[in-house]
């Protein structure tokens, strides 16, 4: 059964002091929901809380240290109440070249974005299990389908964020706690400013909040946007490796 996201509830959102995640956290307190807003940035959390006075407040944090991500957890249930959607929109963007591979970046990506996702996953699903409620979404990408040269770090870390929530769906289900994975395709944030390349159907943030949201209050497993990248890609990720890798051939780029 769908719900609607309108009403006094509490959401923990990470990666919350820009792009998607700040979107959504404006979006939902505009509903009326209470917002606990993290990020390693204090500065910028103080900043969008001043923009919601009294419906998002700021609890900063570093995902990739497990200990502090439980400890924020505990703090925001005693301070706010039971968390009932925990967002995790929290993560990094890089480009690789096979001439300048670095496993060093390597780790660091995984531990960031996977990892550190997995510390926030661990921290919230305990408490929603035994209450056998709550609502979890994690935010992936479209770039998880298929390795795109020069995406194949950040593509790796968010095919297994979406292999993780394949496998721990059911699991949640059967306890009483939704999990979706969210997919977006270009989203005109800070992070996409950095690239140098063309990037088709490129959508602005506000979008893209809105079509997570719709996304939640649907509960179903896999929300994916806009439409004509999630064609796209899901074709590509299709087609016999011979036509795929003649096609992402193509992509790639002249190096120095």
């Amino acid at each position: 059964m769908a719900e609607t996201i309108t009403g006094k509830r509490l959401a923990w959102i990470t990666g919350a002091s820009s792009g998607i995640g700040r979107a959504v956290a404006l979006k939902l307190a505009d509903r009326g929901w209470q917002v606990a807003a993290s990020a390693r940035s204090v500065e910028k959390l103080n900043i969008l809380a001043a923009e919601r006075p009294g419906l998002i407040q700021a609890y900063p944090l570093d995902i990739t240290d497990g200990r502090a991500s439980s400890e924020v957890v505990r703090n925001i249930e005693q301070s706010l109440g039971s968390i009932d959607l925990a967002l995790f929109s929290a993560g990094a963007y890089m480009r690789e070249s096979a001439r300048q591979f670095d496993a060093g970046q390597l780790a660091e990506m995984f531990n960031l974005n996977v990892v550190g996702t997995g510390h926030v996953l661990e921290a919230v699903m305990a408490p929603m299990i035994a209450r056998r409620a709550g609502h979890i979404a994690v935010v992936a990408s479209v770039a998880g389908y298929i390795g795109l040269p020069g995406g194949g770090v950040y593509g790796a870390t968010k095919s297994a964020l979406i292999t993780l929530c394949e496998a721990l769906r059911p699991q949640l289900e059967r306890e009483g706690v939704v999990l979706q994975v969210i997919n977006p395709g270009f989203v005109d944030t800070p992070m996409t400013k950095t690239n140098d390349f063309p990037m088709p159907f490129l959508i602005k943030e506000d979008e893209a909040a809105d079509a997570i949201i719709k996304g939640l209050e649907s509960r179903r497993f896999e929300i994916v946007f806009p439409w004509k990248m999630k064609v796209a890609m899901k074709l590509l990720a299709a087609l016999p490796y011979p036509i795929s890798l003649a096609v992402t051939r193509r992509m790639l780029r002249k190096e120095a």
